[in-house]
């Protein structure tokens, strides 16, 4: 372990030791300690599981509750630390001499290399990179623990600036007391639930704090890249090639939370967050720019871009020019920033009506600034806001809208039988209505893209399209975007020929033509996966996309494929760059569009430095996955392993279904898992189930991949992939598939990662709970096979192997992460055992509240939800 991040773990843990003993007694830190120890000691094998369970057994509900919370608050901390670890990484690779791995500049030069400098800048002008935020509840954090985190951060980070034994460094000491006595007693969970405007606004502080400013950096390290020397005094080679997107608000799939009132008011919190932004960098910017009109002087169209304000708005230019003479382009500037406060505020006289005009009044400064030789001032900070403007407009992220095909079709017979309506048709068509107030509002970029989850036919598109004919008047139907969503393995296996049908709709006819015949398909990841089985969802996702790869190019398409990809391994999480590389050939063609959900979107998004690495990462993967060699090598190790792919995805389907389909399975995973009362932890506005059915089928894909985590199987990461391996009938070719083709070497690895993180001993206790000897044994028996046929596959001798800091931080967390399943175990037994009928309602609650802070710690330690 580094020094530093060692120091760092010592100091946050003596200190939250010091407010234990403080707060709870030095009897808690004694109980925490002896559970600490005793953990450690049966990982080394000198303590029996038993004796843990009977110390944890033997204290009072109120005191197990206390010592969860203590093993949480730890983690949180530990987190931390590793978090400012990476950051100090990132800094130490900056100021390397060469290129940092996975960078933008390392992208530039292996593509400048292997395809000219022509090609190169064709990638570069071609190259996009879409994230869309999700309110998908998989962030088990509390707003108000998350932000305690952040304040022991900064102190965290005045006590390293602090000199040694100075008044400055006791002060430090003394406030990170006091931050993490305050994170200790500030309830875990969450008493009310919450709704979709406040996970609108949750999402806005990852804008505030940091998307918007790290933006700009991103597209200079790229510019930097491209030509070193010449960055910042010359017009950028690199373009804002980032768009954000959101489902927040917009996303009503089965959340009746969502209404047509929420998603117009998603898109007005957005608006005011981004506006209130560019007026402050805009008015930054402003303050700054002093240049003299003597040494600088305005060029033509900057001066008569002047006299025009000055005739509309004479109060406020002579009170500008009162405050900035002989300042022309400042002038400008505190003008431009004016304007963006009166469309904040609604002052139709003086606003922006959209946000290309504020664009051509920054590009009116900035060829003036060139004009008169001030190339830095031209091309430096003003830049950045120009690439700030392009990239968020006046709305922030484009508001997509998701709904069920199902729902549609219910409106549609609704509609067409011309009766009365229900009230769920009603909301289908005020929905459409409010999509094209926002267009009118805040134009056509910002909400245009209409999601139809279920896609199964192209009726299912047109149905979308006849619906916004009738919710309003001839000729006033929005700007849409229809975009199908395949999930389940049947319906990515039909897509192409939906994409067939869908060519035959005159409304998506007329939308190709004026787009450039760009066209947009969402694959579901979530729901494959459950569906079919981890191993068989990833290939079938490879062979789709490859599939619409070559559909795109035949029908002279340029297609982007949006991945619905969630946070966890079981979900199609795992390091996005690495996903990118393993994409089928043709298939991401310099666009890369992706879901950044729950948990992700603050562990991505929520340290600039972090965030700027991330997007880099992206940024360097679809560089070079869209580069000829790349492509060809994928395509040759495909060709060469796909029957052997082809006979693992078909055993290890067989397998996983297998077991899902048994008889009382559903009920046997309620009992052995904390499934049904995950929805307490209140961690979003949507249900977890779809209908008020109990089955696996209506059974979200986030709850799934969240009660299995719980339970330290991650049975969705890794389950019937040894069943698939062992059936394969050459060894030798898996360890060549596995050195050579970059997704099959991702499923090992993401697999590998899953069963890392699995804990077969405490699993076991967990799965006895149902009562089912038989599927306890066919679970172990699939984790011992598929462990072993990882390992020999990639010639690892224990997992994780060539991924050190990883399997440093698993292997440090997994103990601490045992007490809490210990204690979670205790709560699990008593409300699932025979005694449970009898419990009272105090016992019955404090169980239920033990159970719950465990969750969240567990959540905590492994850093995995749903």
């Amino acid at each position: 372990m580094p020094e530093q991040l060692r120091s760092d773990i010592r100091l946050l843990g003596g200190t939250l030791g010091t407010v234990l003993a403080e707060g709870g007694g030095e009897d808690l830190l004694a109980d925490v300690e002896k559970l600490r120890t005793a953990v450690i000691g049966a990982r080394e094998g000198t303590v029996d599981p038993a004796s843990i369970t009977e110390l944890v057994d033997s204290w009072p509900l109120e005191r197990a509750k206390q010592v969860a919370r203590a093993f949480t608050v730890y983690f949180h901390l530990a987190n931390l630390a590793e978090e400012h670890q990476r950051m100090r990484a990132l800094r130490e690779r900056d100021d390397a001499v060469h290129p940092p791995h996975e960078s933008l500049a390392a992208a530039v030069e292996a593509v400048r290399a292997d395809c000219g400098e022509d090609r190169l800048a064709e990638f570069v002008r071609d190259m996009e990179f879409h994230p869309v935020l999700t309110a998908h509840p998989t962030e088990a954090r509390r707003r108000a623990v998350s932000t305690a985190i952040v304040r022991i951060g900064a102190e965290l980070e005045r006590l390293h600036a602090a000199h040694p034994d100075s008044a400055a460094e006791r002060e430090a000491r003394r406030r990170l007391t006091e931050e993490v006595d305050l994170l200790w007693r500030t309830s875990q969970l969450r008493y009310t639930k919450l709704d979709p405007l406040d996970e609108v606004r949750t999402a806005m502080a990852a804008f505030d704090e940091t998307i918007f400013a790290v933006v700009p950096q991103i597209y200079r390290s790229l510019d930097t890249a491209l030509d070193p020397a010449g960055t910042g005094t010359r017009p950028p080679r690199a373009r804002a090639f980032m768009r954000y997107g959101s489902w927040i608000g917009g996303d009503r799939d089965g959340n009746p939370f969502v209404t047509h009132e929420v998603t117009r008011e998603a898109i007005t919190i957005q608006s005011e967050h981004v506006l209130r932004s560019l007026e402050e960098a805009c008015g930054r910017v402003a303050r700054t720019l002093t240049a003299y009109s003597n040494l600088t002087p305005a060029g033509e169209d900057l001066r008569d871009t002047l006299a025009t304000a000055q005739a509309a708005h004479p109060p406020l230019m002579a009170d500008i020019a009162k405050r900035s003479p002989n300042e022309p382009h400042r002038q400008m500037l505190m003008f431009a920033t004016a304007r963006l406060r009166a469309t904040r505020e609604r002052n139709a006289d003086l606003a922006y009506r959209r946000p290309e005009e504020l664009l051509e009044d920054l590009r009116a400064v900035q060829s003036s600034l060139e004009a008169a030789g001030a190339r830095r001032q031209a091309y430096g900070e003003l830049q950045h806001l120009i690439w700030q403007a392009e990239t968020f407009g006046f709305h922030l992220a484009e508001l997509e809208i998701r709904q069920h095909s199902a729902v549609h079709a219910r409106a549609l017979e609704e509609v067409r039988a011309g009766g009365g309506l229900s009230e769920a048709t009603e909301e289908v068509l005020a929905t459409l209505r409010v999509v094209a107030w926002i267009q009118e509002r805040f134009g056509v970029d910002a909400c245009r893209r209409y999601i139809v989850s279920f896609t199964r036919s192209a009726a299912d598109v047109a149905a979308v399209h006849e619906l916004a004919v009738h919710a309003l008047p001839a000729g006033k139907a929005p700007v849409l975007d229809v975009i199908p969503l395949f999930e389940t393995g049947a319906d990515l296996d039909a897509s192409p020929q939906v994409l067939d049908g869908m060519l035959e709709l005159p409304d998506v006819r007329r939308r190709l033509a004026e787009s450039g015949n760009r066209l947009e398909v969402m694959l579901g990841y979530s729901d494959s996966a459950k569906d079919v089985g981890p191993v068989s969802a990833t290939l079938r996702l490879y062979d789709v996309q490859g599939r619409l790869a070559e559909w795109a190019e035949r029908n002279g398409v340029v297609l982007t494929l949006f991945h619905g990809r969630g946070g966890s391994l079981g979900r199609g999480g795992g390091p996005a760059s690495r996903a990118l590389l393993a994409q089928a050939p043709g298939s991401v063609d310099g666009r890369f569009k992706v879901t950044e959900q729950g948990e992700v979107i603050f562990a991505r998004y929520g340290q600039r430095a972090i965030a700027h690495r991330h997007a880099e990462q992206v940024g360097h993967a679809v560089l070079l996955a869209s580069t000829p060699a790349v492509q060809d090598r994928a395509r040759q190790a495909a060709d060469r392993f796909r029957g052997l792919a082809d006979e693992i995805a078909e055993a290890a389907q067989a397998s996983y279904r297998e077991l899902i389909d048994t008889d009382g399975f559903a009920e046997w995973f309620s009992r052995v898992s904390p499934l049904e009362e995950l929805g307490e932890l209140r961690l979003g506005s949507r249900p977890s189930r779809r209908s008020a059915a109990r089955g696996l089928d209506d059974l979200r894909a986030i709850p799934w991949v969240f009660a299995w985590t719980q339970t330290r199987v991650n049975l969705p990461g890794w389950y019937g992939l040894g069943t698939g391996l062992a059936a394969a009938s050459d060894p030798e070719a898996l360890r060549a598939a596995y050195a050579e083709w970059p997704l099959f070497a991702s499923l090992l690895d993401n697999a590998e990662m899953s069963l890392a993180k699995t804990d077969r001993a405490i699993a076991e206790r967990y799965l006895r709970l149902g009562g089912r000897p038989e599927l306890t044994r066919k679970v172990l028996d699939e984790y011992d096979r598929t462990r072993e046929l990882v390992l020999a596959t990639t010639g690892h001798r224990r997992l994780l192997e060539n991924r050190r800091v990883l399997s440093r931080a698993v292997d440090l967390r997994n103990p601490y992460v045992d007490a809490l399943s210990h204690l979670q175990l205790r709560a699990l037994n008593a409300l699932r055992g025979p005694e449970a009928e009898k419990l009272d309602a105090d016992d019955q609650r404090h169980l239920e509240r033990l159970l719950l802070l465990s969750v969240n710690g567990v959540a905590a330690g492994l850093q995995n939800t749903g």
